[in-house]
């Protein structure tokens, strides 16, 4: 089989969960019935909702607009860290009309990424406390982009002061840096890396998260889970991370699903309808 080609649709969770963070317009999933093919095939593996999650200011744009196409889709804004060079007025602006809007649930993702240099550290920085006033003052979850840079970001949240909300998306920690940010409050969400072979620490990781500060993510197109890593990622795709969750963390799969739906519906202020002999798509569409 190309590896080009999409992972199977798996069979559906026992209980729906939530898809913390995805990337539709990524996946190609750019219009109305793009977007609704998509979470078609998300709701026939078990994921009754998406957040869709903007790195740029046309993504911002885009995202704020798609999540009035379609209920079980929802947003999140900001200018991801390595975009942050030259970052202006007219931007921020912007970027504060847009996470104001109904459809859109979180100021995200925001926060440091170290490993690309295509922003300074400082450029940054001043982005990254920006977005946290930015959260606090239009009252929604604060969403963490955060690579190779765990010192930085929790000393910054910490000097600012986080918003009420704090999410770790994607989360790339060891256990050390998880115990800070469970003590801290934050959540953690976790994407298909956990399901990977060699990650071993990720793995010590998510066996320490409370089931309470938990979620669940593709971080879509990338990261699609064991055994279909380097195929194309989509948001059906949790489920398989879901199970590998569960197994990890000793639970049945239906506790980790119900807890991460929980969760999500909670924090982002969502309203997740149960899913119930939902139409699996067929395989290709």
């Amino acid at each position: 089989m190309s590896r080009k080609e999409r992972p199977p649709i798996p069979e559906p969770l026992p209980v729906p969960t939530v898809d913390a963070h995805t990337h539709l317009d990524a996946c190609g999933a750019t219009t109305p019935d793009l977007v609704r093919a998509a979470l078609d095939r998300a709701v026939s593996a078990g994921i009754a909702a998406v957040i869709t999650v903007a790195d740029d200011m046309d993504s911002a744009r885009w995202v704020a607009e798609a999540a009035t196409w379609d209920a079980r889709l929802y947003g999140a804004v900001a200018l991801h860290p390595t975009r942050t060079e030259g970052f202006g007025d007219a931007e921020r602006a912007e970027l504060e009309r847009l996470a104001s809007t109904d459809g859109v649930v979180a100021v995200g993702e925001t926060g440091l990424d170290y490993y690309w240099d295509y922003a300074t550290p400082e450029a940054q920085q001043e982005a990254f406390r920006w977005h946290i006033d930015l959260a606090k003052r239009v009252g929604k979850p604060l969403m963490i982009h955060n690579r190779e840079a765990h010192d930085d970001v929790l000393a910054i949240l910490a000097s600012e002061g986080p918003p009420e909300t704090v999410m770790f998306h994607c989360f790339s920690g060891d256990a050390e840096v998880a115990r800070r940010c469970i003590d801290a409050g934050y959540l953690l969400s976790f994407a298909g890396t956990v399901t990977f072979r060699n990650a071993r620490e990720l793995q010590e990781a998510a066996r320490l998260v409370p089931d309470e500060q938990l979620l669940v993510e593709t971080d879509a197109p990338f990261l699609t889970p064991h055994p279909f890593r380097g195929r194309p990622n989509e948001p059906y795709c949790a489920a398989y991370t879901v199970v590998g969750l569960a197994e990890l963390r000793g639970q049945p799969v239906e506790a980790v699903a119900e807890v991460t739906r929980r969760n999500a519906e909670r924090v982002f202020h969502l309203h997740v309808t149960e899913i119930e002999d939902a139409e699996r798509p067929p395989e290709g569409s």
